[in-house]
Formats: structure tokens, sequence, C-alpha cells
């Protein structure tokens, strides 16, 4: 009886620590999982496509917070994009994912992260069903939505012209929120310094992004104002020092009467791309989404691309692009003859199977000015000339647990 009663004993003691660890830990699992499958036009002399893909953020997260007392907390988060088609392989907190310590003074962390321009402008950028994909509709506006790593030292591209940035090596803050209102700022490291050859301690370029936002929500209005610079932006382009790039912009949106939310977007942006010589571009969007009854959602969005000022002779490369005597062209053009803007309109039906699940259908179309060939659908091929128009229609489906 003794040796059973000692056994239980054990058993309960290694058992213990399990059972506080379970009561006191406060790590949550959530995710997404996405669907799109369409066909995309890709322009004279390409074939179209038919395109199965998981874009607008399909992932898997943990995160979690521990009080400290004092009303302080610290906590985590790391997100994971994951392709439900099996096709793409990351590693471990690809997406928004970082550490941190919050309280009376605010929150203040450092990861990989949205820039504050980018959740600026998200306070207007409504009525497309996606940012990327066959309807994705941030490619012409913003250059693209998404992973972006300007230190240079990541898996993600440099991406010099997305201005909806999830930037790595970021280290953020946000101030308490003040009646709806917030104030963020962020800056990247300057990590690409360490491969940068020692040439001047003066002159080494350190490459990174600079962004700082105000954010206003409180009932049925939402509005955002930023700005964002990337420095050295040169670096990228082999030069020693200088060449920035800078933009500002600013969003605002109205829900009427609970199911009708319009939104309006705004983008300046400038290019440094040599001694003397830049350029700049302006881009706008317009959408709705109209809860029409029960479950039924019409969404549409229209975005224009301005025709490009300035006096570069070099063109910065992103979405789309052709290549031209050897030099790839792309995200946005020089000034040229026969405009460099160009246009692209969506519209959308969802059906809401519950709360966390929906299914939907939608149409996306982009039509370049005579002189582009920047802009395209998304997972597409980059056009073989200028003056292209293309589109796209898909089906969608998204899941969240």
């Amino acid at each position: 009886m003794q040796k059973k009663l000692l056994a239980v004993a054990v058993a309960g003691a290694l058992a213990a620590p399990a059972v506080v660890l379970a009561q006191t830990s406060t790590v949550q699992i959530y995710g997404t999982a996405n669907f799109e499958y369409g066909v995309g036009d890709q322009g004279t002399g390409r074939p179209s496509v038919d395109y199965f893909d998981t874009p607008g953020g399909s992932n898997i997260g943990f995160k979690g917070e521990e009080k400290l007392g004092g009303n302080l907390s610290a906590w985590f988060q790391c997100e994971t994009s994951a392709d439900t088609r099996g096709v793409d392989s990351v590693g471990l907190c690809s997406r928004n994912s970082a550490i941190g310590l919050k309280g009376g003074f605010g929150n203040v962390w450092a990861g990989k992260w949205d820039t504050p321009l980018k959740r600026a402008l998200n306070q207007g950028t409504t009525g497309a069903i996606r940012e990327t994909g066959l309807l994705g509709m941030s490619f012409l506006p913003f250059g693209g939505s998404g992973g972006a790593d300007f230190s240079g030292t990541g898996s993600d591209a440099v991406n010099r012209q997305r201005w909806k940035r999830r930037e790595s090596n970021n280290m953020l803050y946000e101030s308490p929120n003040f009646g709806g209102f917030v104030v963020a700022a962020s800056v990247s490291a300057g990590n690409s310094a360490a491969d940068t050859p020692a040439v001047d301690a003066d002159a080494n370029p350190k490459p990174r992004v600079w962004s700082i936002a105000g954010m206003y929500t409180a009932g049925p209005l939402a509005a955002g104002l930023g700005y964002e610079r990337h420095a050295d932006a040169g670096y990228h382009q082999g030069a020693t020092t200088g060449l920035d790039d800078d933009a500002w912009g600013f969003s605002i949106s109205y829900n009427f009467m609970g199911n009708l939310n319009v939104g309006f977007t705004y983008l300046d942006a400038s290019y440094e791309t040599g001694a003397g010589a830049s350029m700049d571009k302006k881009t706008w969007t317009l959408g709705a989404e109209w809860n029409v009854a029960g479950p039924h959602t019409i969404g549409t969005q229209y975005a224009r691309a301005d025709d490009t000022k300035g006096n570069s002779v070099t063109s910065i490369g992103g979405n789309g692009g052709i290549t031209s005597p050897g030099t790839l062209v792309g995200g946005v053009f020089t000034p040229r003859v026969g405009g460099t803007g160009g246009d692209a309109w969506t519209l959308n039906y969802k059906y809401a199977l519950s709360k966390r699940t929906w299914v939907g259908v939608g149409y996306t179309r982009v039509d370049n000015d005579a002189a582009t060939a920047a802009y395209r659908i998304g997972n597409t091929a980059s056009h073989t000339a200028t003056g292209q128009n293309v589109d796209a229609w898909a089906l969608e489906m998204q899941h969240k647990f």
C-alpha cells in the first residue's frame, strides 16, 4: 500500500509543473486558409494562364502575452505563410512576427511587421477582394503589398516601389489610444552595412526604412496619414551613397448605415535615381463594399496611376515590366511620350457561409497607357510590349481559425 501511495505521490510531483504551465500559458494558435483559382490574360504574345494560389495572407500563427505587473506586459507573435497548395516553402515567422513590451507608455516591439504607412493606407483601402493574387489590386497604386527587406539581408526582395511593406529587421513604437487616435513610428536596422566595403565612415550607405503615421478609428469613420523614407536606396543600384525614396499618403473610409463602406486613398511617391535625377508618381484609389442583405456582399475598387513626372532616365522595377535593349523596366516608368500611367478596376461578390468562412468570385482589369508596360495582373508574366491591357477572373474561398 505504501508503495502505491509513493508512486502516486511521485507521479503527482512530476505532473504538477505541466499542469501549472498549462494554466499560466497564454499562447494562442490562429490562422487563415485561402483558396484562389482563376484565369489571367498575360497580354500579346503570351498564353492565358489558369492559376491556383493562396493569396491574401494564408497563414498559421502563434501569439502570447505575459502580465509582468505594474501595467506592463511582454508579448510575442510568430506568423508564418501557409501555402495550402503545398508549393511554396518558407521559414517560420515569415509574416508579422515580433517580440515586445506594452504598458501605459504604449507598445514597443521589434521583428518583421507592417510599416506605419501601410497601416495608414489600409484605413481607406476597401472594395477589393484581395491585395495580391489574380484579383490583387495593390500593385498599381501601392507597388504591391507584403514582404520586403530594405536591409537586403533576408529572403524578401528590396522592392523599392512597394509602399505597403511588411518590413524585415523592423523596430516599432505605437502610442496609447487617445479617443480613437494613435501615432506609430518605425525604423529598420542597417543590417546590410555589415556587408558593405568600408570606403568612408561617413559615406558608407546604410539602407533602411523610416515610417511614421497617425491613425484615427472611431464609430463609422477611419482615417490615416503617413510618411515613409527608403534611405540610401542607391545602395541597391550599386551606388555608394544617397538616392532616397520618399512617399506620403492618406486614406479615409466611412461606413454608412452599417452596411456600406466607402474608402479613398492617395499616395505621392518620389525616387532619386542618380545625381540630380528623380521622378515622381501619384496614385489613388476609390472603393466601396456593400453588404446587400444577409450573407451577400458586393465590392468594387478603381485605382489610377498618373503619368510619371521628373527628369530620371532610370526606371524602378516592380510588378510587370519589359526587357528593352537589355534593361528591365517595370514598377515606375521614366517620363515618356504616350503616357506612363494606368488604370485598374475590380468587381467581386462574396457569400458568407459563417462568421469565419466565405466563398466568392471576382473580375479584375488593368489598362496601361500607350508608353507603359509597368502594370499587370498578379502572378502573370511580364508584358512583351507597352500599352497592353489585361484581365482576370477567379473563384475565392477563405476560412479563419
